[in-house]
């Protein structure tokens, strides 16, 4: 474990060194996202579709008190297997399952903290936390934007696309500031940004195929449901996400889970892409 207070596996320490691409992944997807052992086997998935593509997975959690950047199968199966039992844990919350020696599922901001930290700078995720439904009179907004704002920047980018894709579908209705037509593409502007001194990162929205898309008015339909049952069973915090996530997949029975499935492998695949042509990029440049 380095002075930064992070344990980073010894495949990530090695790629890291060689100046491969790595791609960090959250771990809360796995402990609150999914009900197991779906839980797991999509995690597995996910890491597997990184190696297909070149780079090195990086799963992030804190396991008894050690934020770890790399984790084993049978961290993995700690995680999902506890499921909900394990603190869901973002930027606020670090210090505190840190002191505690417990286990923690790192939410998106994080992950970001923890990648950043032990210098990995490709993550992927399902979905970020924005200004959740209602924030115009909760001013519930999630610590992902906060996080994201002070580790890696907010600029905008849609992958193939002009707007920016939504959860379980390519369609949002928001217009995307910025558009790529491949993840290479995506490297060259990462790079650039860097090279210009810019001190940010960038979001880059990769759209769900089309024809695994679950339906959008069906997921629509859903979620109104399932935000109201949340809203009359006084569900509210961290706990939101994960009521929504599991009553839209009853609801649906099932077929948003698949989306979501197909949704974080497609991301992985695309994340993967980038973090090995990023690397590709400084390795000419270093020539």
């Amino acid at each position: 474990m380095g002075r930064t207070g992070v344990r980073v596996h010894p495949e990530v320490q090695e790629a890291l060194a060689a100046g491969r691409g790595v791609v960090a992944l959250e771990s809360t997807i796995i402990s609150h996202g999914m009900p197991w052992p779906a839980n797991v086997e999509t995690a597995l998935r996910v890491e597997e579709a990184v190696r297909a593509a070149g780079a090195v997975p990086a799963t992030i959690a804190v396991l008894g008190g050690v934020p770890a950047v790399g984790l084993g199968r049978d961290e993995l199966e700690r995680i999902g297997r506890r499921g909900t039992a394990v603190r869901k844990t973002s930027c606020r919350d670090l210090a505190a399952v840190v002191a505690a020696g417990a286990d923690g599922s790192t939410t998106v901001a994080a992950t970001m903290h923890l990648a950043a930290a032990a210098g990995v700078e490709v993550f992927v995720t399902g979905g970020l936390g924005g200004v959740h439904r209602g924030g115009e009179s909760s001013m519930d907004v999630s610590a992902d934007l906060t996080e994201l704002g002070r580790t890696r920047g907010v600029p905008v980018v849609a992958l193939a696309a002009d707007e920016f894709p939504a959860f379980f579908t390519p369609h949002s209705g928001c217009a995307a500031p910025l558009r790529v037509e491949t993840p290479e593409q995506m490297a060259a502007v990462s790079l650039a940004q860097e090279r210009l001194g810019l001190r940010s990162g960038l979001v880059l929205g990769v759209p769900i195929p089309a024809h695994l898309a679950a339906e959008g008015s069906e997921v629509e339909a859903a979620t109104q449901q399932a935000l109201a049952e949340a809203e009359e069973q006084g569900v509210h915090g961290a706990a939101v996400t994960p009521f929504l996530l599991e009553r839209i997949r009853q609801l649906t029975e099932g077929r948003s889970l698949a989306a979501n499935v197909q949704l974080i492998l497609n991301n992985a695949r695309v994340g993967a892409q980038l973090a090995v042509e990023l690397a590709r990029l400084r390795a000419e440049e270093s020539r």
